[in-house]
């Protein structure tokens, strides 16, 4: 059970849900990292005290500086100052929450120290899964997830003694916002209309990965990476209503089911406290006036980006680099008004046809990849 928490992303959706779950359990706080947002870092610094503060915005840092003059907590900035945090010595759990690439070396750097990882930033296992998973290994580090789907996996694998024993991974998928749109109308989409989600709220850019079903894509390789299973024990299912958030089926037919509100806070405090429970943060789920549970196939056709996604995992290597790093690129260009919904399919697919594939790939091939995927998807 964790004690003292590094937490990288404090100021978004899951970190300002992750505090609350940190306030709940008693837990302390090492060190908050934040973007830009200065306001809501002072606040969340006032409150809980860490030694660390951390702004990726150098500026932002220098505000924050002065804003806290009066305290004891040291301001830092930059990359450096995120790896600083993730490798503090008094922090046992680093929660990384951040979103993107830039939460890949500080998760290296805090697996090297042995913490325990609660895992909500997705991008580090799709890129490098192989060598964060070795490095786990070499270190002792212990990798737990926040995502809901694969803390309701890690949930269910708690009663196999042997994961041969298994015989396949179920994930589920809201379906996101356009579920059931032709495939035309989807391709118009506005960006209002796709961070519309219909079952849950996150940051900007994910709910746009989950419009285009690429966050289902990027689950099903981080669970490849995740619990070492190759691409062909694991299934995606539509499930509309966000109650069963994922399943693990045995080689004797049973079917277990991790069930829950869709409230991040559940597999959060469940990262935080593994192997215990303690009471409570999100509400319980009430069976008698829950909606009927429903699932279907996906609709590949429609949603371009599931597929590119499974040719990614299929390929491997640094394939799975060049599409996250395609995939940012293009949401970003997305959400700023410059391109069309349908086209963030277009640019990914396109850098995966033209950035070359390194089998076996070092950090540094992975670094490269993403670079180069991001340009080409940029331009």
């Amino acid at each position: 059970m964790s004690n003292c928490i590094s937490l990288l992303g404090s100021t978004g959706s899951i970190g300002r849900q992750s505090l609350q779950v940190i306030a709940a359990c008693g837990m302390t706080v090492a060190a908050l990292t934040a973007n830009r947002d200065v306001k809501r870092m002072e606040e969340q610094c006032r409150r809980f005290r860490p030694r660390l503060a951390v702004m990726m915005d150098p500026a932002a840092a220098a505000d924050l500086r002065t804003c806290l003059a009066d305290t004891d907590i040291r301001v830092a900035s930059g990359s450096d100052g995120l790896v600083e945090a993730a490798a503090l010595p008094e922090a046992d759990t680093v929660l990384t929450a951040v979103v993107g690439m830039v939460g890949l070396v500080p998760t290296l750097a805090a697996v090297r120290q042995g913490k325990r990882i609660a895992l909500a930033n997705k991008e580090t296992l799709v890129c490098a899964g192989e060598l964060v998973m070795e490095c786990a290994d070499q270190y002792g580090a212990e990798i737990v997830p926040v995502d809901s789907e694969h803390s309701a996996i890690f949930q269910c694998l708690q009663g196999s003694k042997d994961r041969g024993e298994v015989r396949r991974l179920i994930l589920t998928a809201s379906g996101g916002p356009f579920w059931g749109w032709e495939k035309e109308a989807i391709a118009t989409a506005t960006v209002e209309q796709a961070l519309n989600h219909p079952n849950w709220s996150m940051g900007a850019k994910i709910t746009v990965d989950s419009a285009t079903l690429m966050n289902k894509g990027l689950e099903f390789i981080e669970a490849m990476r995740l619990y070492r299973m190759p691409p062909e024990k694991i299934s995606i299912v539509i499930h509309r209503e966000s109650i069963i958030h994922s399943l693990v089926e045995y080689c004797d037919n049973a079917v277990l089911a991790q069930l829950g509100v869709p409230d991040m806070r559940l597999p959060i405090q469940y990262a935080l406290t593994w192997p215990a429970r303690t009471e409570a943060v999100a509400k319980p789920l009430d069976l008698l006036t829950c909606p009927p549970l429903t699932f279907h196939a996906p609709d590949y056709e429609a949603f371009p980006c599931l597929s590119l996604a499974l040719e990614a995992a299929k390929t491997g290597g640094t394939a799975t680099a060049i599409l996250n790093g395609a995939n940012e690129a293009a949401v970003g260009l997305f959400l700023a008004g410059k391109i069309s919904f349908g086209d963030i399919a277009k640019r990914v697919e396109r850098a995966l046809a033209g950035v070359p594939v390194i089998q076996s790939p070092t950090l540094e091939d992975v670094l490269e990849a993403d670079s180069a995927a991001r340009e080409l998807a940029g331009k």
